[in-house]
């Protein structure tokens, strides 16, 4: 019996050997270069995946740009990236930009979005009119809204921005942006965005939560702070879905890419820790 016991257990470790080496071995195989461009909204989301999936996978090469949400469905027309990362549903007409035909759109997080001000600014909460007139250059002083009497400075993301177009549509219910004058400023990216509201005393912009840091104030609007319970429970509007754009239906490391981002490992875990939300919060 104690020889059939040591035969036993020494069949279990190979056993468990041989099958933690076939997980590693399937894991390892995967072989390809993925190219990902367009939503820096996104970019810290793409980035963070990208880390983890090639640990899990090192034979596949992962690069990743932003340039601005349109960029995204562009470059994947063009053939130059596999994956376009986008803050709306680009195989779908939106409002300033037709539906990029034959691509295939993946929901990879919800995005929550916040109009946000310098860490100087006296006021906390905005309401949709306030900031209408704020971002459309009708109200120019803080003073006007309840703040310090200082001139209000406006950052606006750049045309083709996903961030944009969700803010526009959400927060000032589609009321149109000023365009210049002496207190515009006009950035590229969530990055740029980010650095010029830390530096900019009594300026005004827009980012996602991801982006926040002390050096800002994510503003109240209509009395609704953004956070996550707040956009589950539908009280805060100014969100939405961030996508991976493909041409027709993607394979290989591409397709094992995306439904890594997809899992409920990653969607609950890195994700939320980056202050998105997980695709099934909102049904």
């Amino acid at each position: 019996m104690k020889w059939f016991k040591q035969l036993s257990i020494a069949a279990m470790a190979i056993a468990l050997i041989t099958t933690s080496s076939s997980v590693v071995g399937a894991a390892s195989s995967l072989k390809g270069k993925i190219v990902i461009n367009g939503s820096s909204a996104l970019l810290p989301l793409t980035l963070q995946a990208a880390n983890e999936f090639k640990k899990l996978n090192p034979k596949v090469k992962i690069s990743a740009s932003a340039a601005g949400s349109i960029t995204g469905p562009q470059s994947v027309r063009k053939g130059i990236a596999d994956i376009g990362a986008v803050d709306w549903d680009a195989s779908q007409d939106v409002p300033g930009f037709k539906k990029f035909d034959g691509q295939v759109a993946h929901k990879v997080a919800i995005i929550p979005f916040a109009a946000v001000t310098n860490s100087n600014v006296k006021v906390d909460n905005l309401t949709t009119k306030q900031l209408q007139d704020i971002f459309s250059g009708k109200v120019t002083n803080w003073k006007d809204v309840g703040g310090s009497d200082a001139d209000i400075i406006v950052v606006n993301r750049a045309f083709g921005s996903g961030t944009r177009v969700n803010f526009q549509m959400k927060a000032l219910d589609g009321s149109e942006f000023m365009s210049k004058g002496s207190n515009y400023k006009e950035v590229k990216s969530s990055g740029d965005m980010k650095t010029a509201i830390e530096t900019t005393p009594n300026a005004i912009g827009y980012i996602d939560l991801v982006y926040v840091t002390s050096k800002m104030k994510a503003m109240q609007i209509n009395g609704v702070a953004p956070t996550e319970a707040n956009i589950i429970k539908g009280t805060y509007k100014v969100w939405g879905y961030g996508y991976f754009m493909t041409k027709g239906k993607p394979d290989g490391a591409t397709k094992a890419f995306i439904e890594y981002i997809q899992s409920t490992k990653f969607q609950n875990g890195s994700l939320k820790k980056l202050k998105f939300i997980p695709i099934s919060a909102i049904k």
